[in-house]
């Protein structure tokens, strides 16, 4: 009878000391309302939507503009159908400044061929004179010296475009890292997702093994990831997107994903609305926002 109010006092202080000691630990342990709310805020992406402009090969600059404007992209990478690679300086202005009036930032220039040091200085005259931040190229290893020269003499940054089954040189995103690691870091990779996955390599794995170099993405889907793949609107082919635009976020992706639409050349606009409303949703779903007014300009 006498041990009992012993053991009572006893578990009563083993029982006070535990909860003295979670009470003295809550202010490290316990989140604050704003870490809680920090934790649980989708981190925002700094990549932009763009256009490259082989989507509307088939229609003149002024169309291409006014399509692009339709779809509510503010970017674009010109191909040499909207502004040829021989324009003059002042056809190049014209052009520059058509662009600029449409509203649209005209960061850059490409797909470019550089066989030849000729067209490497052809290709960054062009670009400087455009006001273009960026060269997507498509370059032979033995003119790398030289791009690595022109990007050390005009700050233009030069993504190797990797182009899959069929490309003797960059088939494959790492095939490109192999040829430019030792060379200056804004020489790097425009990565074509459908490209990569065409070739067997995965678009999601590379883009994390590569994201020091990645600076220029072109987003489309395919409907089967093999040589014989063809494009299809974003979302009805069998590459995983939504993954894919989540790691652009994990990895602090900052450069653009253009949309390279190839179907439909003739009558592209729905395919290309239909493949940037995707995405656009996608995003949305991932940043949990309802109202993507200030999102992605």
């Amino acid at each position: 009878m006498t041990d009992a109010p012993k053991q009572n006092r006893r578990g009563f202080l083993v029982s006070s000391g535990i909860t003295a000691a979670t009470l003295m630990m809550a202010p490290s342990v316990v989140p604050t309302t704003a870490q809680a709310k920090e934790a649980s805020t989708p981190k925002a992406p700094r990549f932009r939507l763009a256009l490259a402009s082989y989507t509307l090969r088939l229609f003149p600059l002024d169309q291409a503009l006014a399509m692009t404007k339709r779809v509510g992209l503010k970017h674009i990478c010109l191909k040499s159908f909207h502004l040829p690679l021989d324009a003059s300086a002042d056809q190049i202005e014209a052009a520059k400044k058509q662009v600029a009036e449409a509203g649209i930032d005209l960061y850059a220039g490409g797909v470019i061929n550089m066989a030849t040091e000729a067209e490497v200085d052809q290709a960054f005259q062009y670009a400087q004179l455009a006001g273009m931040r960026v060269i997507v190229a498509s370059p032979r290893p033995p003119v790398l010296e030289r791009v690595n020269a022109k990007v050390k003499e005009t700050g233009i940054a030069v993504a190797i475009h990797n182009h899959g089954p069929g490309d003797k040189f960059f088939p494959t995103p790492e095939s490109v890292i192999e040829q430019v690691k030792n060379l200056d870091k804004r020489i790097g990779l425009c990565m074509d997702v459908g490209h990569t996955a065409r070739i067997g390599a995965d678009p999601i794995q590379d883009a994390r093994r590569f994201a020091d170099r990645l600076l220029d993405v072109h987003i489309k889907d395919i409907n089967v990831a093999a040589p014989e793949g063809r494009c299809v609107e974003c979302g009805r082919g069998v590459l995983d997107l939504p993954k894919f635009l989540k790691v652009l976020i994990e990895i602090d992706y900052a450069g653009m994903v253009a949309f390279e639409y190839e179907k439909d050349e003739k009558d592209p606009l729905p395919g290309l609305a239909e493949s940037v409303g995707y995405v656009r949703g996608v995003l949305d779903s991932l940043l949990g926002i309802s109202d993507r007014s200030a999102q992605l300009e």
